[in-house]
């Protein structure tokens, strides 16, 4: 079966061919004329390189077309990507006024509702030089004095 549609397309492919481009005789022609018929042939050259282009041109704008129209049907079926939404600086009475309308005409001051907390501070053990009491907490009793002021 696939080599009676290579041989067909084989077939199509001389027949179109020979219609379109005849062989060339070039025995027993003299310097001009081969000049001529080398003419003739990069006209033909560039007629055929002109539709060549038309026809690439006119794919890739099909394909242009097809990809817009794809993405227009995905836009359409809701699988689009919702865009980035835009930071709006707002007032605390101007977004109440409008998420309760008329109602409320005075001003709320929220930082009068809130508790207050007292910060604790922490106590800080002194820093003192190291070298003054090396003597006096070496050995056991320092280690005692140690564990007796951490209780």
């Amino acid at each position: 079966m696939l080599v009676a549609e290579l041989e067909e397309k084989k077939h199509e492919k001389e027949s179109a061919l020979s219609e379109r481009v005849p062989p060339l005789k070039l025995s027993g022609l003299s310097v001009q004329e081969l000049q001529a018929l080398c003419k003739e042939l990069h006209h033909k050259i560039d007629v055929v390189d002109e539709e060549r282009y038309d026809i690439q041109v006119k794919v890739a704008k099909n394909e242009n077309e097809l990809q817009n129209l794809s993405q227009k049907i995905i836009e359409l079926k809701g699988k689009m990507k919702r865009p980035a939404l835009k930071r709006v600086k707002i007032s605390a009475d101007a977004m109440l006024g409008a998420l309760l309308g008329a109602k409320v005409k005075e001003s709320v001051d929220f930082k009068a509702n809130l508790k207050t907390v007292k910060k604790e501070e922490e106590k800080k053990e002194e820093v003192t030089d190291w070298r003054k009491n090396v003597e006096a907490m070496s050995g056991m009793e320092g280690r005692k004095k140690l564990f007796d002021a951490g209780q």
